[in-house]
């Protein structure tokens, strides 16, 4: 990778010497230099009557020819921040701003491969996906446009995302895929080690990776620590998933079900480590560091009592605006009360009463899709028992009271098709990394 700024640093010295030298003549003469704009009769003070047109296209590099433009950073930034409802300092912009600029690089380079292998993404078929991701908004593609318009984004920079993801896709099917080949004895010998393994445990995992050189490796575990404090204050992982070089950055760095072996040694130690719902990281492996997000974690071909399907039945009291925390904590104490005298789920209806509660009524939950500090709780519960009181004084405080629980059965073995798959995918996301870093290294990009 080239980075070309010598010659914009040398060519801004040159011109100030020049106006300097022009200004010292100028005051030795006696002479008041000419104002070009003399003859236009503006006004000392002006006012102005619009802001500056978002559309004007400023450069700010340059990749393989391609100008990515002050405006592009600026959609693009306006995007993340509105899916992501972020609230940003103005060192947090900044720092966002550089990793938006890094992905639109990597974008450029990922659709001017494509095309350099005679890929090319239909415009019909980028329309067609523009309009499913609105709907999955609950927009139609004209409010989809308009809200775009509306948060200082546009559905240029939104389809050109779109063209970016579908087209490095096909890149790696056409130049990737083919050479990924997975027998059937090695799916039968995975089954095999399944079996072995069975009771061990398993995890679901979500990864960051970033990738660092040796002169690198400070800024970027500066960088992924900054992530993981913010992460502790509230914002979600999937934010930051979306800066991850990992192909699984577009499901929120999702890597499934794995086991400790699965992964690379020091991502394998951390797991076994980690508890439900924990954030480890900076963790270094060959070639960067990751973060991992455990999601999840049961044990192989073991039945989990957190895939019992639970009816739940939910009693919620809200707050009116201003309750303070002393007011919330009596209210709860009141909600307690009446819950330890409320006989079953037939009684819900009274106590709602009583409260001044809303219900509502769920018969299809599993227990793991519960929040973890809910779970064991609930798990430990008898058939029409509830929970203790919880919730905030902005959000009111709640309970659920257990109606019905159906265990789960067995665990079974994977069929041999979703093995296949698996080993598939983890093998095509390892060579997608190491292309785009071999396309990264043999790019030219001038910032400006």
């Amino acid at each position: 990778m080239t980075l070309k700024v010598g010659h914009f640093c040398r060519s801004a010295a040159l011109i100030l010497g020049i106006a300097g030298s022009a200004a010292i003549a100028a005051q030795t003469a006696g002479d008041t230099p000419p104002s070009s704009a003399a003859n236009l009769d503006l006004p000392k003070e002006l006012q102005l009557f619009s802001k500056p047109d978002p559309n004007v296209r400023k450069p700010t590099a340059l990749v393989n020819g391609y100008v990515i433009t002050r405006t592009d950073v600026d959609q693009r930034f306006a995007l993340f921040v509105a899916l992501n409802q972020l609230k940003l300092t103005a060192e947090e912009q900044d720092r966002l701003r550089l990793q938006v600029l890094r992905l639109l690089t990597d974008e450029t380079i990922q659709i001017q491969e494509a095309k350099s292998n005679d890929i090319t993404i239909p415009q019909d078929q980028i329309d067609r996906s523009f309009a499913s991701i609105a709907n999955r908004y609950q927009r139609t593609p004209d409010q989809m446009r308009a809200w775009l318009r509306e948060i200082g984004s546009s559905e240029r920079s939104f389809k050109r995302q779109i063209e970016g993801e579908i087209a490095w896709q096909r890149v790696i099917q056409r130049k990737i895929g083919s050479l990924i080949n997975v027998g059937d004895e090695e799916v039968k010998s995975i089954i095999e080690r399944l079996e072995q393994a069975k009771g061990t445990d398993e995890f679901q995992l979500r990864e960051i990776y970033i990738s660092a050189t040796p002169e690198r490796q400070g800024e970027v575990f500066q960088a992924m620590q900054q992530m993981i404090q913010q992460m502790q204050q509230g914002r979600p992982f999937e934010y930051f998933a979306q800066f991850s070089e990992a192909t699984t950055r577009s499901v929120g760095g999702d890597l499934g079900w794995v086991r400790s072996g699965m992964l690379p040694a020091q991502l394998g130690q951390a797991a076994q480590q980690m508890q439900v719902g924990q954030v480890a990281g900076p963790i270094e492996v060959p070639g960067g560091f990751s973060i991992l997000y455990l999601v999840d974690k049961r044990q192989v071909l073991t039945s989990d009592p957190r895939d019992a399907r639970l009816s739940l039945r939910q009693l919620t009291v809200k707050f009116p605006a201003g309750t303070t925390q002393a007011q919330a904590q009596t209210k709860a104490s009141e909600f307690a009360t009446v819950l330890k005298s409320t006989a079953g789920c037939g009684a819900v209806g009274k106590a709602a009463e009583t409260l001044g509660a809303e219900v509502v009524d769920n018969d299809s939950v599993r227990a793991r899709d519960l929040p973890p500090q809910l779970q064991d709780i609930i798990l430990k519960l008898q058939i029409g028992e509830s929970t203790p009181p919880f919730g905030s004084p902005e959000e009111g405080v709640r309970a659920l009271v257990l109606c019905g629980r159906d265990d789960p059965k067995t665990a079974a073995l994977p069929n041999p098709d979703q093995i296949r798959e698996q080993i598939e995918e983890t093998r095509t996301n390892l060579r997608a990394q190491r292309y785009l870093r071999d396309l990264r290294r043999d790019a030219i990009i001038d910032y400006r």
